[in-house]
């Protein structure tokens, strides 16, 4: 009876942390859902006094538009190809941060830098680290200041550089940049999780893995990958999630453009949705309906197969 009667001083204390849920969050999903289903929704259109019906027009256009291919492309392969390195790099570095005592918080701080750090500024250092600067690409003689910094290194080992982001770069050159700084930015996030899962991990099946002699190898196959299962398929479910929003990234590198043409040729999903707002706010949020709807099937797709792999 006392517990009841104090009831109201939490939904209190809840109230304005609701409130802002509502108005920031929940409304714009239903406002998201409802404006996806008006075909041809536009708000200076609607301040004309014109009225719009409803149907799926909106997904349709979205669907028949040549650069949702594009878009739809790259941010599949995007993930296909990130996911699965960043999480195989970050189990290996969090296995050697947990045996390394001596310096474990030091480099723990170095690799947790980049998850601390503005993304677009990261893909602006990026874009300095692959742009050749003043060559002679597009067929105008320029004296070359520099071939940047990674075409430097692969000239230091005797290799030719290569046009990563200028002017008449290939696509999977284009991709290789994008791949090398998606895994790089999403290390820190996946390394935190999983040394944290590595540290409470019980010490007792190494001491007895230890003892009968078990190599270093089949202990981490066979006890590391096993315990962690539960964490690795939360950093997988995350991976995939924050891989089909990316869009800061490819911004920071080739600029609002989404490419070094200006064609969008590197354009992702959000790049779209992004690009539509302004003028077809229908498409747009028709277009983010869909990727809700592929994020949701891979998302359950991952947990089908998290749940036969998983051991709790």
């Amino acid at each position: 009876m006392v517990e009841s009667k104090h009831k109201w001083k939490a939904w209190l204390y809840l109230a304005p942390a609701i409130v802002l849920l509502l108005i920031f969050t929940v409304w714009p999903i239903f406002n998201t859902v409802h404006v996806a289903f008006q075909e041809g929704y536009n708000e200076l259109s609607l301040i004309g006094g014109e009225s719009t019906k409803y149907g799926f027009g909106n997904f349709v256009d979205v669907v028949k538009y040549p650069g949702f291919v594009t878009a739809l492309k790259n941010t599949l392969l995007l993930c296909v190809l990130t996911v699965p390195i960043s999480t195989i790099l970050a189990l290996v570095i969090a296995v050697c941060l947990n045996s390394i005592k001596p310096l474990s918080r030091f480099l723990q701080t170095i690799y947790f830098l980049p998850y601390v750090t503005n993304s677009i500024a990261i893909g602006m250092v990026f874009a300095a680290m692959f742009n050749i600067v003043g060559s002679n690409i597009g067929g105008e003689a320029e004296l070359i200041t520099t071939s940047g910094i990674i075409n430097n290194v692969i000239e230091f080992f005797g290799g030719e550089p290569v046009n990563w982001i200028n002017s008449g770069s290939s696509y999977w050159a284009n991709i290789t940049v994008m791949v090398v700084y998606i895994v790089w930015n999403a290390l820190p996030f996946k390394i935190l999780i999983l040394l944290g899962g590595l540290q409470s991990v019980n010490k007792q099946y190494y001491d007895a893995a230890k003892v009968d002699g078990t190599s270093r190898f089949r202990v981490f196959t066979k006890i590391t990958v096993p315990l962690l299962s539960p964490m690795l398929a939360y950093v997988v479910i995350t991976g995939f999630i924050g891989g089909f929003k990316e869009y800061s990234s490819i911004v920071g590198i080739f600029g609002d453009d989404m490419g070094h043409s200006g064609n969008r040729e590197m354009d992702t999903m959000v790049g779209y949705i992004q690009d539509n707002i302004d003028r077809w706010q229908g498409r747009a949020s028709a277009a983010a309906l869909i990727l809700f709807g592929i994020i949701f099937i891979v998302t359950m797709i991952n947990l089908y197969v998290s749940k036969k792999k998983t051991h709790y």
